[in-house]
């Protein structure tokens, strides 16, 4: 009876640990398996880009480089969870569908093209100041949490 309860209390003692440290952060093993199968997704994504030409291409494979950023943003943000981490994937997106539209715009013709490249650039400027507001707010929240 005495070895079944040790049994158990080690058992449970090690699920505990298991699950504290689960909160803190995956695991090695587990954020390298995760990027790596991000990396391969990548690689998938971006020779799936080859048969395509010219700009539709250059689309592709800023689709591509983007989708790649913002999935290695998140697998941080859930390995370190925190506000700078959602700031992190919040910028990665802005930046990503930046990009893409920035070669979306190549596709336009004379003045049309620096239009909307400004009409993006503006995006990507609104889009980045919300992210920083947003961590901004929530850091000011967490702050005001502590004081009574």
């Amino acid at each position: 009876m005495r070895t079944h309860l040790l049994t158990l209390t080690v058992a449970l003692a090690g699920a505990f640990a298991g699950s504290a440290f689960a909160a803190d952060g995956m695991s090695k093993d587990a954020y390298k398996a995760a990027k790596d199968k991000i990396e391969a997704q990548a690689k998938s994504d971006k020779k799936a880009c080859e048969p395509l030409k010219d700009n539709a291409q250059d689309i592709c494979q800023a689709e591509a480089k983007s989708k790649e950023k913002i999935a290695k943003a998140e697998l941080d943000a859930q390995n370190k969870p925190g506000p700078k981490a959602d700031e992190h994937v919040r910028l990665m997106k802005a930046e990503g569908s930046y990009e893409v539209a920035k070669e979306k715009c190549e596709d336009q013709k004379g003045a049309a093209i620096e239009s909307c490249k400004k009409d993006a650039r503006a995006s990507y400027d609104k889009a980045k100041a919300e992210a920083q507001l947003a961590t901004k707010g929530k850091s000011e929240k967490t702050m005001g949490a502590g004081k009574s």
